[in-house]
């Protein structure tokens, strides 16, 4: 903002040129300061020494007065302020582009001004609404009804859980505008999110905590094993060559379990940051299908894949949906019998009710449970990749359990041949990222099928400036 003296202030004098009364006391003392020398050294006598002093301080008084009500004005400014329409014209442009999310809250609670990062924060679809009708915190809404009735402004902080877990800082603080009316109070809300931090603080606790428990079990044996080695097998070669495949065979899996911690405290971290890209998910399947092909080979499983026509283009990351498409497929032909088979689906443009619940049920009576859904929309549409195994299934009381960490079916414990226990939580955060939904149906007996389901990307995205991310094919 620019400032600039209006022209029609005419100062006809400066403080500079205006006589201080402070100049005026000490000339007035001076005066009497000489009188007295003067009587003193028998110069006047005590009667013209009293008259003169009289005299002088009356006029001192004469002239303080006269200084202070006639020569020195009332008091102005001494700049008058005035905003250029350029200078609204900034101000305007740098609300618009500022990332924080900032809002100005006018009488009775309704919002008169938000930048776009507020409407994108909240999901606000345009000004003129109740505040409390978007967030609904309580101490936030009594902060802004202070502010608005002129009283000091603090800082609120409020955690939420659903949709995403997001943890935000509110700054209230009240503004007073020169408007006509009973009510020039404005309240200004800024919105800081601290999940980031609030995520870091707690992935580093969990993971001290999930680190130490899982590895105790391997540990232990590792310890054991080395005992053993520099003990009673020394020179046993057999016993040796056993210990040390165990060995290596448990080692594998402390590493195995360190990099699935890792990959979950990444994905908790930006879980409440959705992803820009797009990914098409009848191209990841088929690179899935290419990549764990020998590895079905190897079992005389049969994995088939049946992509939808033409592309399924989702909102995504790649790199994060590759992961779940291979740790759901893994987990198909982990759990099946050699010589069964695993199928791949992926279908487009689908409903909510549709992708979330398959016309098909594995068999009469299954269990079917969504472990994460995504926001209620009439006019979204979502692309659908589906993962079927003919294993033993699972029993419908585990399934709300499936998505814990270090959860197995039937409360097995740690074991060399079996999994870290991550996987399924690993996709449900990613999936929570990526704004999806994550279902399972099973029947003991029949096999299981988990669905994963994304916001598809509309046609004329992609002909814009969101390409869509392709990665190598495996063959």
């Amino acid at each position: 903002m620019r400032a600039r003296r209006d022209p029609s202030d005419n100062w006809s004098k400066t403080p500079a040129d205006r006589p201080r009364r402070r100049d005026i006391a000490i000339s007035s003392g001076l005066g009497v300061l000489v009188l007295a020398v003067l009587l003193a050294a028998g110069t006047i006598d005590l009667a013209v020494f009293v008259g003169t002093s009289l005299a002088l301080a009356s006029l001192s008084l004469v002239y303080y007065l006269t200084a202070l009500t006639t020569i020195e004005p009332e008091a102005r400014p001494v700049e008058r302020v005035t905003i250029q329409p350029a200078d609204t014209a900034v101000a305007e442009l740098m609300l618009e582009r500022i990332t924080v999310p900032i809002l100005l809250i006018g009488p009775g609670g309704r919002i008169e001004r938000a930048n776009p990062a507020a409407r994108a924060f909240l999901g606000l679809g345009g000004e003129g609404g109740l505040l409390s009708a978007t967030l609904r915190q309580p101490r936030v809404l009594e902060a802004v009804s202070a502010a608005l009735r002129g009283e000091k402004g603090r800082a609120v902080e409020y955690s939420t859980l659903a949709p995403i877990e997001s943890h935000v800082r509110a700054f209230v603080e009240p503004i007073r505008l020169e408007l006509p009316g009973p009510m020039p109070w404005r309240a200004m809300l800024v919105l800081a999110d601290d999940t980031s931090s609030k995520r870091a603080e707690r992935m580093r606790a969990d993971f001290l905590a999930n680190a130490s428990h899982e590895l105790r079990t391997p540990l232990a044996s590792l310890s054991g094993f080395i005992e053993t080695l520099r003990g009673p097998a020394r020179d046993d070669e057999e016993a040796r060559e056993r210990f040390l495949s165990i060995m290596q065979v448990q080692t594998e899996r402390m590493r195995r379990l360190i990099d699935d911690l890792l990959s979950l405290s990444r994905v908790e971290m930006n879980e409440h940051l959705p992803p820009s890209g797009a990914v098409d998910l009848c191209e990841l399947a088929r690179d899935v299908a290419g990549a764990l092909g020998p590895v079905a080979a190897n079992r005389s499983i049969g994995l088939s894949l049946d992509a939808c026509e033409g592309e399924a283009i989702v909102h995504g990351d790649r790199d994060q949906l590759y992961e779940v498409v291979e740790n759901l497929v893994e987990n198909a032909l982990k759990y099946s019998d050699d010589g069964g088979s695993v199928a791949i689906s992926v279908r487009a443009d689908l409903t909510r009710d549709a992708a979330e619940h398959s016309d098909e049920r594995i068999a009469e009576g299954s269990g079917r449970l969504t472990l994460s859904a995504p926001p209620l929309s009439s006019e979204a549409r979502y692309g659908v990749l589906r993962v079927r195994d003919c294993g033993q299934g699972i029993d419908r009381r585990y399934l709300p359990r499936l998505s814990e960490r270090f959860f197995r079916v039937g409360g097995q414990k740690s074991s060399p041949t079996s999994g870290t226990g991550l996987g399924l939580a690993i996709v449900k955060h990613i999936v929570a990222r990526h704004r999806g939904g994550f279902t399972v149906e099973s029947a003991p007996g029949e096999g299981s099928v988990f669905s994963i389901f994304f916001p598809a990307v509309r046609k004329s995205a992609t002909d814009g400036n969101e390409p869509v991310q392709r990665g190598a094919t495996v063959s």
